[in-house]
């Protein structure tokens, strides 16, 4: 099993989330983060002040997906997480040991 992180623009939440839905996956944790990168933030004018913006909102979301899932789901959350410009985000995996639903201690796939 892996896990899936991925860090994209708020605007683009919708988008992946129908993607992965027509991947077939189901079930998602969705955070709302804030942070920089490369782009160290922004500059906003608010009101003819000038201010800087050093954590830029973003959206987080998690997926556990068994092996076989998880090129489908990288491949749906790239064709629609990016836009060509800097600050689009990253996705980060890593490998899950294992799972247990609490309702029923069911674990391993079966709990996914």
């Amino acid at each position: 099993m892996r896990k899936i992180e991925a860090i994209i623009r708020p605007f683009k939440l919708d988008e992946v989330k129908e993607a992965l839905l027509e991947e077939g996956i189901r079930g998602m944790t969705i955070t709302e983060v804030r942070g920089y990168g490369r782009q160290k933030g922004h500059k906003e004018t608010y009101r003819g002040s000038e201010y800087q913006i050093e954590f830029v909102p973003k959206i987080k979301i998690e997926v556990v997906l068994d092996e076989n899932k998880i090129e489908k789901a990288i491949d749906a959350i790239l064709k629609t997480a990016k836009t060509g410009q800097v600050g689009d985000g990253k996705i980060f995996i890593y490998k899950v040991e294992d799972v247990i639903r609490i309702r029923t201690e069911e674990s391993g796939r079966d709990a996914l």
